[in-house]
């Protein structure tokens, strides 16, 4: 189940907390975005508020792993 809004502000995604993304060890593009499938420099929420005009509909928080 996807948990929409509920842990960012009104216009921003929190990406450390979705599960989609990641770090690429690519100097240029440290940070991608699996589900939509593109890498950048930005938080890829910025990148989607800024090509789309809308936050970032995509957002599905990680799940805790318990250690």
């Amino acid at each position: 189940m996807k948990q929409f809004m509920k842990d960012h502000d009104d216009d921003r995604v929190n990406c450390f907390q979705c599960k989609h993304f990641s770090v690429t060890w690519e100097p240029e593009f440290p940070k991608s975005c699996s589900l939509f499938g593109f890498k950048t420099k930005n938080l890829p929420s910025v990148d989607v508020l800024e090509s789309t005009g809308t936050i970032c509909l995509g957002f599905e928080k990680k799940e805790k792993i318990n250690r």
